[in-house]
Order: C-alpha cells, then sequence, then structure tokens
C-alpha cells in the first residue's frame, strides 16, 4: 500500500522531503504531490489532483487554508486515514473524513516512524 505526501518538496529542509526519504528507507511507496517540480527519494512531484490509486495513508503537509481544493480528490481516493502533521489540522477536513470512513490521526509522521507506530 502506498502513502501518499501531499505538500512534497524538493526541498531537503523540509519535513515533507525528510518524511519521503524515511518511508522509502523502511520500504514503503511513496507518492509526491505538491507545486515544487523535481523528485524526492526517487519519485517524481506530481501536481494538481492525479488520479492515485490504492493509497492506504495520506501525510499532509499543507496548511489548513491550502487543503480545501484536495477535499474531494482525497475523499475519492479514500485512503484508510489521513495524518495531520503539526500545523495541519483542520475540523472540516477531519469531519469530512469522518463522514466518508477514513480515519484521521494527529501525529507527526516522522515520530510514528521512528517509534515503529506507522
Amino acid at each position: 500500500m502506498k502513502t501518499l505526501i501531499l505538500g512534497a518538496t524538493p526541498n531537503s529542509s523540509r519535513y515533507a522531503y525528510i518524511a519521503a526519504n524515511r518511508l522509502v528507507n523502511s520500504g514503503r511507496e511513496i507518492v509526491n504531490v505538491g507545486i515544487k517540480e523535481g523528485a524526492v527519494a526517487g519519485a517524481e512531484i506530481l501536481s494538481g489532483t492525479p488520479k492515485v490509486v490504492d493509497v492506504d495513508t495520506v501525510t499532509l503537509y499543507v496548511g489548513p487554508r491550502n487543503q480545501a481544493q484536495y477535499y474531494d480528490w482525497l475523499m475519492d481516493m479514500k485512503p484508510r486515514r489521513i495524518i495531520f502533521n503539526p500545523g495541519t489540522a483542520n475540523p472540516e477536513l477531519e469531519q469530512l473524513a469522518e463522514d466518508n470512513g477514513i480515519q484521521s490521526v494527529h501525529a507527526c509522521t516522522l515520530v510514528m516512524l521512528a517509534s515503529d507506530q506507522y
């Protein structure tokens, strides 16, 4: 199963970049989606709302004010869970996820990986 990183960036100082590399290093398949061009952890950064299937987890690195454009796309993707990393909490998206049977997790992907809770 795949993890979709929403807010992926080729900037090595950003948490989304670090998470992508740690996910791949732990044997997980990733899909990068963001507004910056390039690649992270061997996967191209896709723009917009690309067709993606078999996504288990979406990990958010996009703030609440920029999430609304992705609501329908995320719900149509039907991931098992959405990880709301620090700074991405959004009651509106959480309610939408709950209404669609998608688990909302308030956590840090990096901490989850480091503590074998991913």
